[in-house]
């Protein structure tokens, strides 16, 4: 019996990261359809396998708490063809970070600090990764640099609409 090399042939994934409101999920369900493939919320994952919202694990756990819960959820994605939707602080997790770049491009959907203020309007009830005594123009600092430094692929929203930032990944992954 032959078996078709393209069927073992193991097809790259698209990781999208960036702030919390910056747009993963959305546009990585159009990205998805556009380019047939499959689409994964990593907090979603996170949820469905705490039995709790975002919001309740950052109050029951703390934030590291929440951070270890997001690392494993990461760590056990073992996907391809698959465009994955990363919660806004995976790249605090060096470990999950390299796991997924195994297997995709890392697309950073870059967002400008006064635009994702006013796109989030509660912080809290979103489970946003707000450590103690950091403010929110600190935490922008710290992950703009970690997106930066995370990824392959750069797509600055700026002045675009969802589906102008589609077809801006769709472009720079060619």
């Amino acid at each position: 019996m032959q078996i078709n090399a393209k069927s073992k042939e193991r097809k790259k994934n698209i990781v999208l990261i960036g702030m919390p409101a910056s747009g993963k999920s959305t546009v990585g369900v159009i990205l998805a359809k556009i380019l047939g493939m499959d689409f994964i919320d990593s907090d979603l994952i996170i949820q469905k396998n705490e039995g709790m919202l975002l919001s309740a694990i950052i109050d029951d756990y703390g934030v590291e708490g929440f951070l270890k819960k997001e690392e494993q959820a990461l760590l056990g994605l073992n996907v391809s063809n698959t465009v994955i939707a990363t919660g806004g602080s995976a790249v605090y997790s060096e470990a999950g970070m390299n796991h997924l770049k195994q297997n995709a491009t890392i697309v950073y959907l870059k967002v400008g600090l006064e635009s994702i203020k006013s796109r989030l309007k509660d912080i809290k009830s979103r489970g946003v990764v707000l450590r103690d005594n950091e403010s929110f123009d600190e935490m922008y600092k710290e992950r703009t640099a970690l997106y930066e430094k995370c990824s392959d692929v750069v797509t600055d929203e700026a002045e675009r609409s969802i589906e102008d930032t589609v077809w801006a990944v769709i472009e720079a992954l060619k």
